[in-house]
């Protein structure tokens, strides 16, 4: 799967996303501190990274940021996002299970390499659930975002 990638530095586990994902068999596809030419700032980087998705040039993404907060923020402005910010591996399990979440945020501050493999197989393991009080809630999002 092609999976964008937005960071606003190339610090902590900034330069092992890349490499986590491409070992999983995913072509990431490089914003902000990882793309010559491209602004780097949370807000730009995780922007460009969420339209990828929005718009059918990834299937997902994983943005970050020093706390993962402003990246989770700025992803989730991009009408169809749903980002989440997962700190470990149960919290990326139930983000995706429950909330079909689209956009992996993650903080480059907490984020040991250990966490983000852990946090990265639960991601990809799980999908999103087959509950209709689950679906129900999901298809809600679209509705709040279309200002209902």
């Amino acid at each position: 799967m092609r999976i964008a990638v937005a960071a606003d530095e190339l610090t902590g586990v900034a330069g092992a996303v890349p490499d986590e994902l491409r070992r999983r068999g995913h072509e990431p596809v490089l914003h902000g501190a990882y793309a010559d030419g491209e602004r780097p700032d949370w807000a730009w980087a995780s922007a460009a990274a969420a339209r990828d998705v929005a718009e059918g040039r990834a299937g997902q993404a994983v943005v970050c940021c020093w706390t993962g907060t402003g990246a989770s923020i700025a992803a989730n402005k991009v009408p169809g996002i749903r980002a989440a910010l997962c700190g470990d591996a149960q919290t990326a399990e139930g983000a995706r299970r429950w909330n079909d979440a689209n956009v992996l945020a993650l903080s480059l501050r907490l984020t040991s390499p250990a966490e983000l493999a852990e946090i990265l197989d639960a991601w990809f393991a799980a999908g999103p659930s087959k509950e209709e009080a689950d679906a129900v809630n999901v298809a809600h999002l679209g509705e709040i975002e279309r200002g209902g």
